[in-house]
């Protein structure tokens, strides 16, 4: 093995049950290597990542206690015995942190091309399993609402037969937390095979998808060790589509707003009016024996 995956083995000899006990930042700083090394050590031997590598580290060393079972689904952040109020607080300030974290860490250079040329394709293909789906999902609904012939795509054989008819007009988008879901990825690698341009939004820049990909937009990395499904990654990777979405939007402007004013007018009857009962004091229009104050009459 390498030197940097060399000493991180070293480590699992001598201490077996290092994983059990340690985020991966906390085993990498134990191996003197980096967190990206670990998951590359993960992916050597097997696994898809430090979680699943955890786990069966774990079950094999008969580990797998309530509370590491918790701590390695749920996080250390969280404790049992917990009050929802201090759940409240605590969750807050992770959601907060993840955004903060992918502001900071964005590159606004990568987001701007990546927007650019959406906005020039001529189709865009995304793709994403399981709790990256959603947000696969919801990024097609919104591009196609202001007139982006986008699909989202879940299914891999769907996916890949998409992906095959992609050309140089094309881009295709992987989401995926953790970067290293084969599925997700082999859609991705046949697209730019078929000459897409390609982009990953992920949490680790250097995973599997970045690597395939043309471009990476990184969100942030959950706290603590990775855990792919925690909320606060999916939010993050909203906050990531949402920017595109705008950034797309701005540089179609006229047509953009035309579309979203149609496809809302379309659905408007759809839709149950809103009743006194509904409107706040300041949205109702005065009763007939009253005169209307000055506030009312400026907002007329």
């Amino acid at each position: 093995m390498p030197e940097a995956l060399s000493r991180i083995a070293d480590l699992l000899i001598s201490h077996p049950t290092a994983p059990v006990e340690s985020t991966i930042t906390e085993l990498a700083e134990l191996a003197g290597s980096s967190p990206a090394s670990v998951t590359r050590f993960c992916r050597a031997l097997g696994f898809t990542g430090y979680p699943q590598f955890r786990v069966a580290i774990a079950t094999e060393k008969g580990h797998l206690s309530a509370d590491s079972s918790w701590r390695m689904d749920i996080g250390a952040e969280f404790n049992p015995t917990d009050s929802p109020e201090t759940i409240l607080r605590t969750l807050l300030n992770v959601h907060v942190r993840g955004l903060e974290n992918t502001r900071d860490g964005i590159d606004m250079d990568a987001v701007g091309e990546v927007a650019r040329a959406i906005t020039a394709s001529d189709h865009v293909d995304i793709y994403g399993l399981g709790g990256s789906a959603g947000i696969a999902f919801e990024f097609q609904r919104r591009m196609h609402r202001i007139g982006i012939n986008a699909h989202a795509w879940s299914d891999v054989h769907d996916g890949l037969a998409s992906a095959v008819l992609q050309g140089e007009r094309s881009v295709a988008i992987g989401v995926s937390s953790t970067g290293q879901t084969n599925e997700t990825v082999q859609m991705l690698a046949q697209a730019s095979a078929a000459g897409a341009l390609t982009v990953a939004i992920t949490h680790d820049d250097e995973s599997w998808i970045a690597e395939v990909a043309d471009v990476s937009i990184t969100a942030a990395a959950p706290v603590g060790y990775l855990r792919p499904d925690d909320m606060s990654v999916k939010h993050s990777q909203l906050f990531v589509i949402d920017l595109l979405y705008l950034l797309i939007a701005q540089q179609m402007f006229e047509p953009a707003t035309q579309r979203l004013a149609a496809t809302t007018a379309a659905v408007s009857s759809h839709r149950r009016p809103r009743t006194p009962s509904t409107l706040s004091e300041y949205d109702q229009d005065p009763t007939p024996d009253q005169d209307p104050t000055p506030d009312q009459e400026v907002a007329s």
